[in-house]
């Protein structure tokens, strides 16, 4: 399986596609409801909906994306690099 680069900017979140049907199948997987998943997770049902279209307001950090990937047991094969100094 191809692993997704993403670097810490929303912007960048945005480049991959894929990332919000991936977020989408493992919640569908999941046998919770999107209230307990979400407040698990700590986020609300509104931002998990921008996180699964792709339409994001708020910026997909590593710690939320880490978050889901463990409140859910997947791996959604997301490397965030290390911004490095200018």
């Amino acid at each position: 399986m191809k692993t997704v680069q993403v670097k810490r900017v929303v912007e960048t979140v945005r480049d991959f596609p894929n990332l919000g049907g991936k977020i989408r199948r493992a919640r569908e997987q999941d046998k919770r409801s999107l209230s307990e998943i979400c407040r698990q997770c700590g986020i609300s049902r509104a931002y998990w909906y921008q996180l699964e279209s792709e339409d994001l307001r708020a910026p997909a950090t590593e710690s939320i994306i880490r978050r889901i990937e463990e409140i859910l047991s997947v791996d959604l094969n997301v490397v965030f690099e290390e911004k490095k100094p200018s």
